[in-house]
């Protein structure tokens, strides 16, 4: 099952094919009584123990070894931010599968591409009843599950082991390409992420993180595997309701959140009094906060701890805790337990205390590779070393720095955008010559998607076909919300579109606006 290049494994470097048991039953075993997941359906919160949990899970497993799934198959799922998607999770770890978490904002074209791209042999049945429709008439796999209930019952439950060499889920990231890839994460990867986050975070037995982060991030993933591990509850959040948050996070004993600047940011906005004493930590990443937002946190007492990570490092490689957060704002803190970071410079060399580089990451936490894709591989993994694409430096202390995530990246209320994926759909317009887009800072969103255009001699299109366009190609968050006109797209002598001018040219034109000028 980890054979995905030449029929090697891409990583033999994690824990050496380590096995270990099943930890959501290790779990139940341990502590059944202990409250593992809380949810809202309806108006009243719903608890289940570890031990429901299990019992659930092996429900489930029965259903799908009825339906036919069977060990090492991936299973793709519409990674809704329900209980369903959490027992799905362990169901694939229980079987011995591999978890494809879909992003459920993608346009069923985006979705059938990953799908592709990760050769995926199953998709559940449950989410979005037009798009398992949509994908079902373009020759995917559903599992037919309900039907085999009375089946089920009969079935025998296999003993598993995990083996911490195989991969667990396969999460897709576009990287600076624009093109998808299926990051392949291990068992040992997510483990020694949980163990790792745990030395630097302190985990407390009444911990109760609310989750917060979709499902098919592996942030979110990430945060119903350590509180396995850990033995904690986490609160599901279903949708990003900002009053219902604040009331949570005021009147229930949360301990832990996961953010990215722009839910925080509202969160405060909105909120009218003190959150909860027992909030011991703000875990705040996926972009890099203001400079405001932060002082703003400190001023009001939100424990907030600034951190780096990546899909292709399972989450977190770098925590800066409340305290160093407010003595050096900006920082994402040291490395953690077991992981290594260094600052290159494009000679190769490593960069000096201060100066700037690429960002690169060595570690147990590591992927093991991306999924049918050699090539992205071998560029991204040398001699044992991530190459992130991320510019930062590190400061005499060895804290970590980011200038810029991946370049071009956008990131706009913590989702990534590619530059070049959006222009590839815009040139498909027949208006449209030539096409560059950028990030604009907003204070929300952290940044929001703008394209410049070159339009083709005798013609022309209004801003508002160009988003109805946009939005039967690409996810909501992805499309432009800025467009500017232009007779010549601002490059460099060698061709390639200069991005800091056309910030600039979006810059000037807003200033325009504002002073009133209403010339081209």
């Amino acid at each position: 099952m980890s054979s995905f290049r030449d029929g090697k494994p891409l990583s033999e470097k994690v824990t050496g094919g380590k096995l270990m048991q099943d930890w959501l039953t290790a779990r139940a075993q341990a502590t059944p009584d202990k409250v593992a997941l809380i949810t809202n359906p309806g108006d009243g919160a719903h608890e289940l123990t570890f031990a429901q949990l299990a019992g659930q899970v092996r429900q489930m497993a029965r259903q799908w070894i009825a339906a036919g799934i069977e060990p090492g198959q991936r299973v793709a799922v519409l990674a809704i931010t329900w209980p369903l998607t959490v027992v799905q999770l362990f169901t694939a770890m229980r079987l011995d599968c591999v978890l494809v978490p879909i992003n459920i904002r993608l346009t069923l074209d985006e979705i059938d591409q990953q799908l592709r791209l990760a050769e995926c042999d199953w998709l559940l049945p449950y989410g979005l009843t037009d798009t398992l429709g949509g994908l079902h008439e373009r020759g995917h796999k559903i599992a037919n599950l309900d039907v085999q209930r009375k089946v089920a019952k009969k079935v025998t439950l296999p003993d598993h082991d995990i083996d911490l060499s195989e991969p667990l889920a396969i999460i897709h990231t576009s990287g600076t390409s624009g093109t998808p890839k299926g990051a392949v994460l291990t068992y040992g990867n997510f483990y020694q992420s949980a163990m790792a986050s745990a030395y630097r975070l302190g985990v407390l037995p009444e911990d109760r993180w609310l989750c917060v982060l979709p499902l098919y991030h592996v942030g979110g993933l990430s945060i119903l595997i350590r509180s396995v591990l850990y033995g904690t509850a986490v609160d599901l959040v279903e949708k990003f309701d900002v009053d219902a948050i604040n009331r949570k996070l005021t009147e229930e004993p949360i301990t832990l959140v996961s953010l990215v600047p722009t839910m925080l940011y509202r969160l405060l906005e909105a909120r009218t009094q003190p959150w909860n004493d027992q909030l011991r930590l703000v875990l705040l990443g996926g972009a890099a906060p203001s400079a405001e937002l932060l002082q703003r946190c400190h001023d009001e007492g939100v424990p907030v701890a600034t951190t780096y990570g990546l899909t292709e490092a399972a989450s977190q490689v770098a925590t800066a805790g409340p305290e160093l957060a407010r003595r050096k704002p900006g920082t994402v803190g040291k490395p953690l337990l077991f992981t290594q970071v260094k600052v290159v410079k494009e000679t190769g060399g490593e960069a000096k205390p201060g100066d700037y580089g690429e960002v690169l990451v060595s570690g147990p936490t590591v992927m093991q590779g991306y999924y049918n894709n050699p090539d992205a591989t071998d560029k991204t993994l040398k001699n044992g070393w991530l190459h992130t694409g991320d510019i930062g430096y590190l400061d005499d202390d060895g804290d970590l720095f980011l200038v810029q995530r991946r370049s071009d990246l956008i990131v706009t209320g913590g989702e990534n955008v590619y530059p070049v994926e959006v222009e590839a759909v815009l040139r498909g317009h027949p208006a449209i010559k030539e096409v560059a887009v950028t990030g604009l800072d907003h204070p929300e969103w952290g940044q929001q998607v703008a394209a410049a255009l070159v339009i083709n001699d005798n013609m022309s299109v209004s801003d508002e076909d160009l988003i109805t366009y946009c939005r039967d190609h690409l996810a909501g968050y992805k499309i432009p919300r800025h467009f500017l006109k232009v007779g010549a797209l601002p490059q460099t002598g060698s061709g390639k579109i200069q991005r800091g001018a056309l910030r600039e040219l979006f810059i000037e034109q807003q200033n325009s606006h504002q002073r009133g000028d209403l010339s081209p």
